[in-house]
């Protein structure tokens, strides 16, 4: 009786932790003033729940092999989604972004300036980000309910509490045509139990910077 209870007890807390989770969360905006915002569309596979905006062509891809990788951009439009983030915070995270993607690009493309045949450019708009939250993100991997909440988001590869994430656009173009082939928005973050990622006020959203390089180096090769 005794241990049904508290079984019980302990489902209603983890139900209440993912409502709250679940509220809390926030869901990247099409955001208006990128270049390709007229063509993206939700995007019906969107399984993973990380990339909800999207835009595709038929490309084959293995026919490039260089890559122009323009400078970040930090967007200032009406609808981003930095909330309070400070502008120095939002700078570390686009110079993050650009070592990044330079790096996981690196061994299956030539880094480029000429936009030659066979060649993409690669444009990345940071969009939104949220920070960790001190002290908590890493305490609620280890309390009864935060631990149950995101022990089930672990497994299901989704977001985890207090946690911060990154928002961007990525936009790839046929770099001697200028031709798009390829864009859509991304919300990128750390699994739950990462918990280096759970330490230091953007240490998740670089997490999810690195997820997010790596998801584009698979979807180019």
């Amino acid at each position: 009786m005794y241990i049904s209870i508290k079984a019980g007890r302990l489902a209603a807390i983890a139900a209440f932790c993912m409502a709250l989770a679940a509220c809390s969360t926030t869901q990247p905006n099409a955001y208006s003033g990128i270049s390709s915002s007229s063509r993206l569309a939700p995007n019906r596979n969107n399984d993973s729940g990380r990339v909800p905006y999207s835009y595709s062509t038929p490309v084959d891809w293995k026919k490039y092999n260089a890559v122009i990788i323009d400078q970040v951009v930090v967007y200032r439009g009406a609808d981003q989604q930095f909330g309070d983030m400070t502008e120095k915070d939002k700078d570390a995270l686009a110079s993050y972004m650009q070592v990044q993607f330079a790096e996981k690009l690196a061994p299956r493309f030539m880094l480029s300036r000429d936009p030659a045949p066979n060649t993409l450019r690669l444009k990345l708009i940071l969009t939104g980000a949220e920070t960790n939250t001190p002290v908590l993100a890493t305490l609620s991997r280890f309390d009864i309910a935060g631990g149950i909440y995101n022990g089930v988001q672990n497994a299901r590869n989704r977001e985890g509490t207090l946690t911060g994430s990154v928002i961007y656009a990525v936009e790839v173009y046929d770099a001697a045509s200028d031709r798009l082939l390829n864009a859509f928005i991304t919300k990128q973050y750390p699994r739950p139990w990462n918990l280096g990622a759970s330490m230091g006020s953007l240490a998740a959203s670089k997490a999810g910077i690195e997820k997010g390089a790596d998801a584009l180096l698979e979807q180019l090769k």
